[in-house]
């Protein structure tokens, strides 16, 4: 019954946007004064179009004024951590998703795309970077920084980038969800990228930011059905292109995009892959020797931040110690900082067993934590299986295990044959 080791797979750091001035080269500084006029006028134009709920903004900013100042400042951090009774994070830019009052230079945060300038977002990035590994000094333990990469840039700008940023402290590499008008990730152009990443082992992550945001207008709905999309998309190129057969050891997250969507793809993929009905015309995929639900497991992972409960009930489709939860401090759509009440209300039934995978043990394992040093810090901060409600009349929760057996033996039907225990069988 010792307390859950929590990571959240997806939280957030950044400076007020002005204060990068410091870190950023000299050299692109008259760019960075005409980037803050334009971000002013594009906020104000957003505003404009109703986009921005103006309230909701003022409201959050100040029932949250003091709280919000750990999104760079690292004591006010680690008490909103404690709080949540996270003993680790992975931590990604743009502290503030509301008025993107702490954005990357140059648009270079979790907006990154194939589209931005190369010299100018590799700048932006830079900055951030420096800055991050600054951060992550303080309290080092439970911190793996994610540094920002734009990987469509000059390829050896982007390794000197990655080779820098593991030596000051950073772990893992965020690319641009979107490649618009470069080379789809698919091209073996990117292969020095990946042979790196393995090499340092820096897992490679996207993030739900970036979309086709100019073919939207003001239609939110339009942009929130996709925006997942998106971080998503990288994955099915590099798998069926055979980076994972190449680079074995290489892994590849998608973070806040859920995970809901995972079982349908990797039934489809799969049947795709033996042979079934519709691909079974085509000349077979000599780039694969695995299954790519096989792929699925040994190279990739999700960051599926606020799991919700129906993604919870797919889990062994999706693969227990496929998913990271996470709880996107300090974005609002996040958990925090009701991420306690959050987790009874969605782990109270899941065998804690699981429940330690998901909430912290797999990030450990694909992100390098020390655990003997996070347990310190879950002794004093983290939740246990007991104030989840997870152990009432069931002090080893034996029986959470029971009820969920039939559905674990089921499994990825596909490959199991066997039958759901309300449904019957689902064929193939």
């Amino acid at each position: 019954m010792d307390p859950y080791i929590i990571i959240s797979s997806d939280t957030h750091a950044g400076l007020p946007t002005q204060d990068y001035r410091e870190y950023l080269e000299s050299k692109f500084h008259r760019q960075f004064d005409e980037f803050l006029s334009e971000r002013d006028a594009q906020l104000e134009a957003i505003t404009a179009m109703g986009i921005r709920n103006e309230k909701f903004a003022k409201e959050w900013f100040e029932a949250h004024e003091v709280e919000l100042r750990g999104g760079w400042e690292a004591p006010q951090r680690d008490k909103e951590l404690d709080g949540d009774g996270v003993a680790g994070e992975i931590i990604f830019p743009d502290a503030d998703a509301v008025e993107s009052r702490t954005c990357v230079p140059f648009g270079a945060g979790l907006g990154m795309s194939g589209d931005l300038n190369p010299v100018l977002g590799l700048a932006g990035s830079r900055a951030h970077n420096r800055w991050l590994a600054e951060l992550c000094s303080n309290s080092p333990e439970r911190r793996c920084g994610v540094a920002l990469v734009p990987i469509t840039a000059p390829l050896d700008d982007v390794l000197a980038e990655i080779t820098r940023s593991k030596e000051s402290g950073l772990g893992a590499v965020m690319i641009p969800a979107m490649w618009v008008n470069q080379a789809p990730y698919h091209d073996k152009k990117y292969d020095p990228v990946w042979a790196l990443c393995e090499e340092l082992s820096m897992p490679v992550v996207t993030h739900s930011g970036p979309s086709s945001k100019h073919e939207y207008g003001d239609h939110l709905g339009i942009f929130v059905s996709e925006v997942v999309w998106w971080p998503a998309r990288p994955m099915w190129f590099m798998l069926w292109s055979g980076v994972f057969e190449r680079f074995p050891g290489l892994r590849f997250g998608v973070t806040e995009a859920g995970c809901w969507w995972i079982p349908n793809y990797l039934w489809f993929w799969d049947r795709l892959y033996l042979g079934q009905k519709g691909a079974e015309k085509l000349s077979g995929f000599p780039h694969l020797s695995m299954m790519p639900s096989e792929y699925f497991d040994r190279n990739c992972f999700i960051g599926a931040s606020n799991t919700k409960r129906r993604e919870l009930g797919m889990r062994y489709e999706i693969g227990v110690r496929n998913i990271l939860w996470g709880n996107d401090f300090p974005h609002p759509e996040g958990t925090w900082p009701q991420t306690r009440e959050w987790l009874k209300k969605t782990f109270h039934d899941i065998p804690i067993d699981e429940t330690r995978e998901m909430l912290g043990l797999s990030a450990g394992e694909i992100y390098g934590f020390d655990l003997n040093k996070l347990k310190l810090i879950a002794d004093r901060v983290g939740p246990t299986p007991e104030d989840l409600g997870q152990c009432i009349g069931d002090p080893q929760g034996k029986d959470l295990a029971k009820k969920w057996e039939p559905f674990k033996k089921v499994g990825r039907h596909w490959l199991t044959d066997n039958e759901f225990p309300l449904f019957g069988s689902l064929g193939d």
